[in-house]
């Protein structure tokens, strides 16, 4: 058989064979009487909880204008050209997709699906299923542009055929969602998230929202990330009570920023409904022009007294959970009226004599700015002076918050920046797993039973 075609038999005895769905699609099921009974439209598998493969339960078949079930355990083989029904009788009753299935022709062929390993959205051209003993388990997806004009255009992009386990399905199929929000999503960046969001149309965006919506402090990271006008589209999309929950999570900074893109018979409702802290950082961070110091700082800082010592120091540092890290480099040093009188830096708290006075470890003339200065003069003191943190200070050197370099380099990238293609990711395979052999293979396991009648 040409190995191109609808299956090969890999080397050795008794390890599995493949056969890609594209070429089972549409093959003619015959009865034992070698009557053609119908055609395969789909193939149903489940999703299991884990690392397990999906296990194909069975077959959509299209009988005269009908689309029926036909279970695996009805069918000789898939290799063959032609599919082979065990026995005569079938169910004729309309298929119904039941809760937790899925159809890898119409949820998953021709669609996207997140490439986990480079944090991105790929196409899926083909699948393959691979049969393991009485088995059969979706183990690849094929991400490759086919050739074109009987091949003598060659695909220019994408991948070979790789481990279906490399990839999350954006399915889109709601009763197969609970399976699907515990993936591998989880396992990306904020950044990565947000970056996926861009890029997403709005069916692909909501499931990828709906899978990071039960972590709270996820969803609110990976808002922080998103371009404004992303995250501005997607609030549109949500109610009032949501936008108010997730921006209740961000940053101060990225969460004033938020509420200013909002329209603005809307901004007033939601503030009502943020809770009352966040609230007031929000508002006092939205009466400051968002390109000077004030627009930019944060306003969770940590402080301390100078008679306090450098293990108490690192102690106030260290119970500052809920503060973005970056803020917490720099330890402001404070009298009891909130000015400045100096700051000292974590390192040196690490370094120096746990019992001594922070009023010896701190530099006393610190670099800070009015909360007015503008962005290009934040931007050159920061550069010149190495900081990674700044205080912000009103008329009486009171400190009113700090700006990190992670904001000031965000506000400062152009915008043509940011839409350049990135470079590209490495892509790390899943080392092979020992079969029961302790040969290489992939054994695959399913959820039991298929939910439907035979």
């Amino acid at each position: 058989m040409n190995e191109s075609h609808a299956a090969r038999e890999l080397s050795g005895g008794g390890r599995p064979t493949t056969v890609h769905l594209s070429d089972l699609l549409g093959r003619p099921i015959v009865a034992q009487g070698g009557d053609t009974v119908g055609r395969v439209d789909d193939v149903i598998v489940r999703l299991p909880d884990g690392e397990a493969l999906p296990r194909v339960s069975g077959l959509v078949a299209g009988v005269g204008g009908h689309r029926i079930y036909v279970s695996l355990d009805q069918v000789e083989d898939l290799l063959q050209d032609k599919i082979a029904l065990t026995r005569n009788k079938i169910d004729l009753r309309g298929f119904e997709r039941r809760e937790g299935e899925v159809l890898l022709r119409a949820d998953v062929l021709d669609h996207r699906l997140i490439d986990v390993s480079a944090a991105e959205l790929v196409h899926a051209y083909d699948i393959e299923l691979e049969r393991d003993g009485a088995e059969w388990t979706v183990a690849r997806v094929d991400t490759r542009r086919p050739a074109r004009l009987f091949g003598l255009i060659k695909p220019q992009d994408g991948h070979a055929a790789r481990d279906w386990r490399a990839f999350a399905p954006l399915i889109g199929h709601r009763h197969s969602m609970p399976v699907r929000r515990s993936g591998a999503v989880h396992s990306l960046k904020p950044a990565q998230i947000a970056d996926l969001l861009e890029e997403a149309n709005k069916r692909e965006g909501g499931e990828i929202l709906d899978r990071v919506h039960d972590d709270p402090e996820l969803e609110a990271d990976v808002f922080e990330e998103l371009e404004p006008e992303k995250a501005t589209k997607l609030f549109g999309d949500m109610s009032d009570r949501e936008v108010a929950a997730v921006l209740g999570r961000m940053r101060a900074d990225d969460a004033a920023d938020a509420v200013a893109d909002l329209r603005q018979s809307r901004r007033r409702r939601v503030l009502d409904l943020m809770p009352a802290g966040q609230r007031a950082k929000v508002i006092t961070l939205m009466g400051f022009n968002p390109s000077s110091a004030g627009g930019l700082m944060s306003v969770d800082v940590v402080v301390c007294q100078p008679e306090q010592t450098a293990s108490q120091g690192l102690s106030i540092i260290s119970v500052a959970s809920t503060l973005q890290p970056e803020a917490l480099l720099k330890l402001q040093v404070v009298d009891g009226g909130g000015r400045l009188l100096g700051v000292v830096s974590v390192i040196r708290l690490l370094q120096a004599d746990p019992d001594l006075p922070v009023a010896e470890l701190m530099d006393t003339d610190p670099v800070r700015v009015a909360a007015d200065a503008d962005l290009v003069d934040v931007a050159l003191l920061m550069a010149d002076y190495n900081l990674t943190t700044m205080p912000v200070v009103d008329e009486v050197d009171r400190v009113l918050g700090v700006v990190t370099v992670d904001d000031v380099l965000e506000a400062t990238i152009p915008d043509d920046w940011r839409r350049r293609e990135p470079a590209p990711r490495p892509v790390f395979e899943r080392p092979a797993e020992p079969g029961p052999s302790g040969e290489e293979g992939t054994e695959g396991e399913g959820s039991d039973g298929d939910g439907h009648r035979d």
